[in-house]
């Protein structure tokens, strides 16, 4: 069987969209995946599972969520092989702070509206003097903040953008500590 990763967007997250962990490892499991475990309490969830079809799989899990917690969360699977390839792929692999780098894992390739959106975003963060860049492989957008996340004027500038994309382009951010860890714990 194959492992997967569900990232889920916008739970646990300041007191909003409280999800148990518990209670949605018993909703990934009552779907049939088996070897169910999650990292962190921010929607990261282990499973293993016959289908090799991400997005059926993340279409199901997230009606299952909305039934159970009547939360309507995004969802992102990917397998084991697509995470080890985001790893891969990074563009900044001379990042030393795991916490200096996120990627924003999307559902599909990004549209010429979400590349513009990431452009001009990258643009006006220059202008006020942000060192932080942006670069899309594939269906993960890797951001790289060197002085921080939390003061990151390109992170803030994405973050309201977001809003105005079409759905399935917004996307669900992850450090890249944890991105590495999710390789490690799904057997890569």
């Amino acid at each position: 069987m194959a492992t997967h990763v569900a990232l889920l967007r916008g739970i646990n997250v300041g007191g909003s969209n409280k999800v148990p962990m518990a209670e949605l490892r018993r909703v990934v499991a009552a779907l049939g995946h088996q070897d169910v475990a999650t990292y962190i309490q921010s929607g990261n969830v282990l499973f293993s599972t016959q289908s090799p079809d991400t997005a059926a799989l993340a279409s199901d899990l997230e009606q299952a969520i909305e039934r159970a917690f009547g939360i309507r969360a995004a969802v992102i699977v990917v397998s084991r092989a697509e995470l080890a390839q985001v790893i891969s792929d990074n563009p900044y692999p001379d990042e030393p702070d795991p916490k200096a780098l996120h990627a924003v894992f999307l559902a599909a390739e990004p549209s010429a509206q979400r590349q513009e959106a990431v452009a001009a975003a990258q643009r006006a963060a220059a202008t006020a003097g942000s060192r932080d860049t942006a670069t899309h492989v594939g269906k993960v957008l890797y951001l790289h903040t060197p002085d921080g996340y939390g003061r990151s004027e390109l992170a803030a500038r994405l973050a309201r953008s977001s809003g105005r994309l079409p759905p399935g382009q917004a996307g669900t951010a992850r450090n890249w500590a944890t991105v590495t860890k999710l390789l490690a714990l799904s057997g890569g």
